[in-house]
């Protein structure tokens, strides 16, 4: 199906990649319109022998001519680029719009899992058969849709064997399409659902209304999605339009076959041009090129079909439902062991490794960094020098991180020694130092964030001062104030410093609730 060649081009080299693949075959042009293109070659050749070869009268060889310049000369009349462009075009967006209305049941199966709670087995029947209905829902639209899932799916006894329908069910749909035999049933299993959702809200498996609403909007959502993939099966792109870009191209083509002829005229552009006399490449690339495109729309027209670049509805369905089943059941209510993490201490990382540092790079620059202050007048004009080893771009260079000015001063101080002939122990003594000296600024950074956040002896939390230029008779006045509040907030914050660490001396946190444990496999046989 979907030819993917992404990866064959993911870097650019100097001989561009794209070449190779010109030389494919499953999903390439040249399988679209090699029937085609040998067609035109065909009447190109059969027309060119009768004129040189079995024309002898000159009546004849002079109508031919005519007709040969006439379609020379009106060809481009057709407007073909400009019709099949806006075609394509069309043809395109809708093909994605379609890709993008394709529902997925991931969101569907987390929320479910979240909310339905209980390892019985009723709690897991129910999120499953939640579930297994959504997957039916797509089931059903992709059999009204797409050829190769109706052939995998005639029926639905052949639903029925791939366990997505029980035959219970499979009656109900039945008796409702012999009563209402003119319009779909997709949206049924989504009913379904959502009855089994209401049920466990009133049997306490799902803890709170907001739960529902939220899971109810989820399943209407999916069969919105639904639906619209039946519009778009049911209304394409307008007839009128599809007939008039195939008439347009078809008729282009006929027309090109007479008029790139080679013809014995002096009138003719062609009479002395020996290139067109043995074989027509230019009049060979148009039609590939032209043709080429109105293949693609056609190709394109409906991506549910048999094509190469059509989508795996099939790997889909498979897909679906595999993924759903394993989130509301296998992974339901589980997760790795909680730890801490490598920052832990840090609160934040500084910068994340490299597995090679010169693959590192700088953070990008904003529009304005190399606007340079005017000297005349550095508060108001800015302008951008002209030279690239300005001072600018000497002393505005992008800063380095604390790992990064580390790793630069080690080798600094390395390089130092070496030349120097000192050793080896002040070396050590220095990289001690910085290493203590980094450990206490990251010591210093984890303190002021876990300050900020810290509430204040006023109840608060972070408090920003304004300062404002003081006035002559308040400004003794305002520095004496300044100077108090300093040592109030020295005070509260030595305060707060001892009270948390107190706190984290006293309280011991609880481990997790183990009144609710996950069995290890659903072997319970008296949850009822």
């Amino acid at each position: 199906m979907t030819v993917t060649y992404t990866a064959d081009v993911s870097s650019t080299r100097l001989i561009s990649n794209f070449f190779r693949l010109l030389f494919r075959w499953r999903g390439s042009i040249y399988k679209l319109i090699w029937v085609d293109w040998l067609v035109f070659l065909t009447v190109y050749l059969i027309l060119a022998v009768i004129y040189r070869n079995c024309m002898q009268q000159q009546q004849f060889r002079a109508s031919f001519e005519s007709i040969v310049l006439y379609c020379n000369s009106q060809l481009y009349l057709i407007p073909l680029s400009f019709v099949m462009g806006y075609f394509v075009a069309i043809v395109m967006g809708r093909w994605w719009k379609q890709y993008t209305t394709i529902p997925w049941p991931d969101s569907i199966a987390t929320l479910v899992s979240c909310s339905v709670h209980g390892f019985d087995d009723r709690a897991r029947a129910m999120r499953r058969t939640i579930l297994r209905y959504v997957c039916l829902c797509q089931v059903i639209v992709f059999t009204m849709i797409s050829p190769s899932v109706k052939k995998r799916f005639p029926t639905y006894n052949q639903i029925i064997e791939a366990g997505l329908l029980q035959e219970s069910e499979k009656r109900i749909i039945e008796n409702l399409d012999l009563a209402f035999p003119h319009y779909p049933k997709h949206w049924m299993p989504i009913v379904w659902a959502a009855s089994i959702v209401m049920r466990a809200r009133r049997e306490n498996k799902i803890r709170d209304d907001y739960a529902v609403k939220t899971i109810i909007d989820e399943l209407n959502r999916f069969r919105g999605l639904c639906g619209f993939l039946l519009y778009f099966d049911w209304v394409s792109v307008p007839l009128v339009y599809t007939q008039v870009v195939t008439l347009a191209t078809y008729t282009f083509f006929m027309c090109s076959a007479l008029g790139s002829q080679w013809i014995d005229n002096p009138n003719s552009q062609s009479s002395k041009n020996l290139v067109v006399k043995y074989f027509p490449i230019l009049a060979m690339l148009q039609f590939f090129f032209y043709m080429g495109w109105l293949k693609v729309a056609e190709s394109l027209m409906n991506p549910f079909g048999d094509d190469d670049d059509d989508f795996e509805v099939n790997w889909m369905i498979d897909r679906n439902l595999t993924v759903s089943y394993l989130i509301v059941d296998e992974m339901h209510q589980e997760h790795p062991e909680l730890l801490k993490d490598q920052y832990w201490n840090e609160v934040f990382p500084n910068e994340l490794p490299y597995i090679d540092e010169s693959q590192r790079t700088a953070p990008p620059k904003h529009s304005t960094a190399k606007l340079v202050p005017s000297k005349q007048n550095p508060d108001m004009n800015y302008f951008l020098p002209q030279s690239r080893h300005s001072f600018l771009s000497q002393n505005t260079s992008t800063p380095l991180d604390a790992t990064t000015s580390l790793q630069k001063l080690r080798e600094i101080l390395k390089n130092q020694n070496e030349s120097d002939d000192k050793p080896s122990s002040t070396s050590l003594n220095l990289e001690e130092l910085i290493e203590q000296r980094y450990k206490e600024k990251c010591e210093r950074m984890r303190h002021r964030f876990l300050n900020m956040r810290k509430p204040s002896s006023t109840g608060r939390g972070y408090v920003v001062t304004v300062l404002r230029p003081p006035t002559p008779r308040s400004s003794h006045n305002s520095l004496i104030q300044a100077e108090e509040e300093e040592e109030e907030h020295e005070k509260v914050d030595e305060e707060n410093e001892e009270e948390a660490g107190e706190e984290e001396q006293t309280v011991e946190r609880p481990d997790f609730d183990t009144t609710n444990k996950k069995p290890d496999k659903y072997n319970c046989t008296n949850c009822y």
